[in-house]
């Protein structure tokens, strides 16, 4: 944040509490995405690592009979010798990883960067979070030094454990749009699938956005490498929230108080959640996770569902996820798990980081008086995972995002 760090396992204590993971264990819960941060653990050099914390942890994890999805950098630069722009990213990941790998043996699944496509976005382009870049250069420079990182370091531990497995997550938006934007949309609609599309090896010649890499400072070589030899994910994790679909409208007038966006190659816009826009029809998780599917056919999952609102909201949020997860699983999708995202809440994450300490989204525990209270949503996800359904009256009615409320602006160019 700014130049500090901001690290969520602090602010809810959890760095501190071995004793959650007991309370995770009673919800039944059989997988886990847990950190062991490569800036934790190694924060002044590759050469000192302190492995107290991950050893605990882990241990109990394994003796609570939870498997750990090992994340080791999600959404930051890493230690301060290092950061997502610099040469000595990539291959400074690869030797953590293969430290983890060695001292962890046993840990089957791994997520050596959370979110790539996210976190080049808001560091690289949007410039919320360090390095603050705010171009294309950065952006894909940021990127592709992600995903080779990624590959570099899965490789490193399937050196180590050959049945290693990569779940990558990434957020999956979809971009509507007036007609006078519709080439912008189009950017942004191939955009959103880079993350798996060069760990796949697909970004060819042929790739939409083949020329806009080159363009913009990477060279054909880095990509050739992906083509050459391909790392697709196991798992594809798909992380969805609510405000993920956008809507791009150059019609300024109807969206008073909203910042337009200029650029050379099209008119001024505004990009605002596509749900608030009256006559916008929404993908939804359900249509989101069919066109992952058609597009690789390879094992998904939702990664985090999470909604910052009520908890009438938040558990009408998580019903209709499970169950959109299987009704895609009837129709022959390979849906793997919903991740019920995150468990002990999450801090900052309505200003998107750029805030310290500004506000606090409870989740399945609330941590605002020192410890985990289970919430309303405790007794849903123990259900859910124990006995599959879950009944309560509240779930009777629709979430506002499926309500007029939601409607902030009338659009007549739809």
């Amino acid at each position: 944040m700014g130049d500090a760090y901001s690290d969520q396992l602090t602010r809810s204590g959890h760095r501190h509490r071995p004793e959650d993971l007991d309370q995770f264990a009673a919800l039944g819960l059989r997988t886990l995405r847990y950190p062991v941060l490569w800036e934790h653990v190694a924060p002044n050099s590759l050469d000192e690592p302190d492995w107290q914390w991950p050893d605990e942890r882990l241990a109990r994890l394994q003796a609570l009979q939870i498997e750990p999805i090992v994340g080791l950098v999600h959404h930051g630069s890493g230690p301060r010798y290092t950061a997502l722009h610099e040469p000595t990213f990539a291959p400074g990941l690869a030797r953590y990883a293969r430290m983890v790998a060695e001292r962890y043996p046993w840990v089957r699944y791994y997520t050596p960067v959370n979110e790539p496509l996210t976190t080049a976005r808001f560091s690289g382009l949007y410039g919320l979070w360090y390095p603050h870049g705010r171009d294309d250069a950065t952006f894909v420079r940021i990127l592709l030094n992600e995903l080779h990182a990624t590959r570099l370091a899965m490789l490193a531990i399937r050196e180590v454990n050959p049945a290693a497995q990569l779940v990558q997550t990434e957020d999956l938006g979809y971009a509507h749009c007036s007609p006078a934007l519709a080439q912008q949309a189009e950017f942004e609609n191939h955009r959103r699938w880079l993350t798996f599309d060069l760990l796949g090896g697909h970004v060819t010649a042929a790739h939409p956005l083949w020329g806009y890499l080159l363009r913009h400072g990477i060279a054909e070589a880095e990509l050739q490498a992906f083509i050459d030899q391909p790392l697709p994910p196991d798992v594809l994790g798909i992380n969805h929230y609510v405000t993920g679909e956008r809507y791009l409208d150059d019609v300024l007038a109807g969206y008073p108080g909203q910042p337009p966006i200029s650029g050379l190659h099209h008119p001024a816009y505004v990009d605002v959640e596509a749900l608030r826009v009256r006559g916008v029809a929404v993908r939804g998780l359900e249509g989101l996770l069919r066109d992952t599917w058609q597009r690789y056919h390879r094992p998904l999952a939702i990664t985090e569902s999470h909604l910052g609102c009520t908890r009438e909201e938040q558990l009408r949020w998580l019903h209709q996820s499970w169950h959109a997860a299987n009704r895609l699983r009837t129709q022959g999708v390979q849906v793997r798990a919903l991740t019920v995202w995150s468990l002990l809440g999450a801090f900052d994450w309505d200003n998107l980081l750029t805030q310290d300490g500004a506000s606090y989204e409870p989740g399945v525990f609330d941590v605002r008086g020192g410890l985990p209270r289970p919430t309303a949503l405790a007794r849903m996800v123990q259900a859910l995972i124990q006995e599959g359904h879950y009944a309560h009256p509240v779930l009777q009615g629709l979430g506002w995002w499926q309500r007029d409320v939601r409607f902030y602006w009338p659009v007549e160019s739809v």
